[in-house]
């Protein structure tokens, strides 16, 4: 599966924990968190990754960095600290553009 988030998150297939919405962006806790705190950030279209925009157009990067500043605002005010990733390439697991907003400690 390239694409989980599109194949099982948008879909509804798989059930998530809602964070935050809005028409084009969608928050959600991690199914399977790496942290203490593991959100996800994604578009609801497919976007391959922040590099290849595929047919979205450049303003969906202004909706998920709002969203995923949004999210790490609240984190940060929750916890005290804050991390924002997103990863490309061989790091990057579902072909589908994604930011995780992280705190506390590793669960690994």
């Amino acid at each position: 599966m390239d694409d989980f988030y599109c194949d099982e998150v948008l879909s509804g297939r798989t059930p998530v924990e809602v964070v935050a919405e809005s028409e084009t962006v969608f928050a959600f806790r991690h199914t399977r968190p790496a942290w203490s705190v593991h959100i996800v950030v994604i578009p609801k279209v497919h976007v391959p990754s922040l590099v290849d925009l595929g047919e979205a157009g450049e303003e969906i990067l202004l909706d998920i960095v709002a969203m995923a500043r949004t999210v790490a605002a609240a984190v940060l005010a929750e916890h005290g600290a804050a991390k924002v990733v997103t990863n490309l390439g061989e790091f990057q697991d579902s072909k589908h553009l994604h930011f995780h907003v992280l705190s506390g400690e590793p669960l690994t």
